[in-house]
């Protein structure tokens, strides 16, 4: 039961998402000269999940937050995974990229929001009416994980797009584990 639950609302909350953002977040990864992930809470955890496959597909990539991130800077991309858009330390981020010339993209529930305010683009995954309570899938749940289905597509859309095959991929998958 609670697997079909979670399964219908993911589809629902997928299908109601602009079928053009992986395109366009493509075109924006693509553009920028190096890719800072952003998150907190399960959507850092979701934003880590995507850095990785990144770098799995040949992007120079890191993550906010760890010891050894770099600078952001001028022609840089940073990807903001909030679903409220109002996360302060998130906020505190994108006013620092902006005040530098990076882009700033932000992946929300909301279309609307201090973080998409400052933003270059906002995908809004599904609408926004269906992120009220959904019993079994508590606190975020709903986004998080259409969130993190939407990005593994748009990784799918880059490995179709580039031609990148999963041997190249397995090269560059961390050997220290």
């Amino acid at each position: 039961m609670h697997q079909q639950l979670v399964v219908e609302k993911i589809s629902s909350i997928l299908e109601a998402t602009d079928n053009t953002y992986d395109v366009k977040l493509t075109h924006m990864l693509d553009s920028a000269k190096r890719i800072f992930i952003a998150g907190a809470g399960r959507s850092k955890l979701v934003g880590n999940f995507f850095a990785m496959r990144l770098v799995h597909g040949g992007y120079d990539v890191s993550v906010v937050g760890e010891i050894v991130t770099p600078s952001i800077k001028s022609g840089d991309l940073l990807v903001i995974i909030s679903g409220s858009g109002e996360t302060e330390q998130l906020i505190a981020f994108t006013k620092n990229a902006k005040k530098v010339g990076a882009n700033i993209v932000l992946i929300s529930a909301k279309s609307e929001s201090t973080i998409g305010d400052l933003a270059d683009a906002v995908f809004q995954i599904g609408r926004s009416e269906q992120y009220g309570k959904v019993y079994g899938m508590p606190m975020g749940t709903v986004f998080e994980l259409s969130t993190l289905l939407f990005l593994e597509a748009t990784i799918s859309h880059i490995i179709h797009e580039k031609g990148i095959p999963e041997e190249v991929m397995r090269e560059r998958h961390a050997n220290l584990e």
